[in-house]
């Protein structure tokens, strides 16, 4: 009786297992069919972008004269990229072997662009235009163009060319890069390694990202879309084929794609366009103040959100935050009503307001909330845009520092006056005369010094060619005559 039992047990569970089994074979497939439905559907999504925005991107083709090296060994050959190719996807430039100058060589180079009006307008990376003397465009159905220089900005990476055609250009749509998502599809086109007009897809994997140290104003899109050499200057865009960004760099410990690449914001490259095609340069907004992210201990010894603020290190003599009574110390909260936490988003709107505009900060200061108004004044830059520290003496070949109470004690200068040096270039003036990191200048010309402006100040007013310093280095100090190279 036990076995018929089991028996009758054993067949009532094979039949019940055999019937779930058949009621789920539809199940799978129809999920199976939905996936691929899904696909397929994707797959039309990309075709029509790639149909929509290919026209409009470009190949960029430059010549330059460049100086080589004598006796170097270029590991890598002769490289169509140039220097820097490597700099941007290999960290540094090929070293070569002999130091000796030999005779300038004509050098070729690509990258990409992509149209942005009608009339011939083309953006790219200022790293692909760079101090060509030709730059050739190709467009997709095989025309060629001599472009024009327009021009470029190098602290952000970005160029403004132009070509004149007989017919108006495809240009492409310029979308929000604010609106962009972690998680969002975007499609990366340009030329890499000289394969013209290629599309590959991924997703924005992170925004904001600053602090890689390619350009001076960097908030890069982060994207797994594969950026390679050549797609410099190409457009990023999202589903809508709008461009939300520009391709410029990866980031790679091998010297090969590692599903990181950098694309900087449409909406940064936008106000910079702006400025290029106005004026061929680019005006940037100075506030005058050393600023730094908050840090967990800071942020308790302030009583504030560790998320909530940037806190002003030092205020610049004579700036528009000293004239608009801004102090060390102040934690700035919102600037003009959105909430600041990042010192680089800080930086870039600062950078990024027009000279002469009226800016409202709210600061948070011995424990209260404060709104200042201050004016943007214009920073100071090099022959390339770049900006010029005020702390820096290229002159000298050398950085300062304002000696504060913190680092008088670091360094043992607490019964000390001066300027600290925070940093010696290689080779500089400074460097020959024997000045050193840690080292502190008392006077400059036989006048005590206590900020590195009031330095400047006297070697803009000296007539001399020799500069008298009295630099201190522990407890002894010596004098040094440095010789300028006017």
């Amino acid at each position: 009786m036990n076995m018929i039992k089991r028996l009758f047990v054993f067949l009532v569970v094979a039949l019940l297992a055999t019937g779930v089994s058949g009621a789920l074979l539809p199940n799978v497939a129809s999920a199976q069919g939905e996936g691929l439905k899904s696909l397929r559907e994707t797959g039309k999504a990309f075709r029509s972008v790639a149909k929509q925005v290919s026209p409009s991107v470009v190949f960029i083709q430059v010549e330059k004269e460049i100086e080589q090296q004598s006796m170097g060994q270029n590991p890598f050959g002769n490289s169509p990229f140039g220097d820097e190719f490597f700099r941007r996807f290999f960290g540094q430039p090929p070293q070569q072997l002999n130091p000796h100058r030999a005779p300038k060589r004509r050098s070729m180079g690509q990258g990409s662009g992509f149209i942005i009006s009608s009339d011939g307008y083309i953006m790219t990376n200022n790293h692909v235009v760079a101090d060509a003397d030709k730059v050739t465009v190709q467009l997709l159905d095989g025309r060629e163009y001599e472009a024009k220089i327009i021009g470029t900005d190098p602290p952000t990476d970005v160029a403004l060319i132009k070509i004149d055609a007989d017919e108006k250009l495809p240009a492409l749509k310029l979308g929000d890069s604010d609106l962009l998502e972690v998680g969002d599809w975007v499609l990366a086109f340009g030329n890499p390694f000289g394969l013209s007009h290629t599309l590959t897809a991924g997703i924005v994997s992170a925004k904001g990202r600053s602090g890689i140290g390619l350009n001076d104003f960097e908030n890069f899109i982060q994207t797994d879309a594969a950026i390679n050499p050549g797609n410099s200057g190409g457009p990023l865009v999202n589903l809508d084929g709008e461009v939300i960004g520009m391709n410029s760099a990866i980031f790679t410990r091998s010297g090969g794609y590692m599903g990181i690449g950098f694309a900087i914001p449409i909406n940064m490259a936008k106000n910079i366009r702006q400025q290029l095609v106005k004026h061929g340069g680019v005006t940037r907004g100075r506030l005058g103040v050393y600023i730094q992210d908050l840090n967990k201990n800071l942020a308790e010894s302030f009583d504030i959100d560790q998320r909530e603020g940037i806190l002003i290190a030092q205020v610049m003599e004579d700036s528009p935050a000293e004239k608009a009574g801004l102090e060390q110390g102040d934690v700035i909260l919102k600037l003009n009503g959105q909430k600041v936490v990042k010192v680089a988003d800080f930086r870039n709107q600062i950078a990024m307001t027009r000279p002469g505009s009226t800016v409202k900060l709210l600061v948070l200061r011995d424990g209260k909330r404060k709104t200042i108004k201050a004016t943007i004044g214009t920073m100071e830059t090099d022959e390339k845009g770049h900006p010029v520290s005020s702390n820096k003496l290229p002159e000298l070949g050398m950085s300062l520092q304002k000696l504060t109470p913190d680092l008088a004690e670091q360094f043992g200068y607490e019964d000390a006056h001066g300027v600290l040096v925070t940093d010696v270039e290689s080779g500089s003036i400074a460097a020959r005369a024997g000045i050193r990191q840690g080292n502190l200048i008392e006077e400059v010309n036989r006048t005590e010094v206590n900020s590195p402006d009031q330095i400047k100040k006297l070697l803009a007013e000296s007539q001399r060619k020799i500069v008298l310093l009295l630099v201190r280095q522990g407890d002894a100090s010596r004098y040094l005559a440095l010789r300028l190279e006017k």
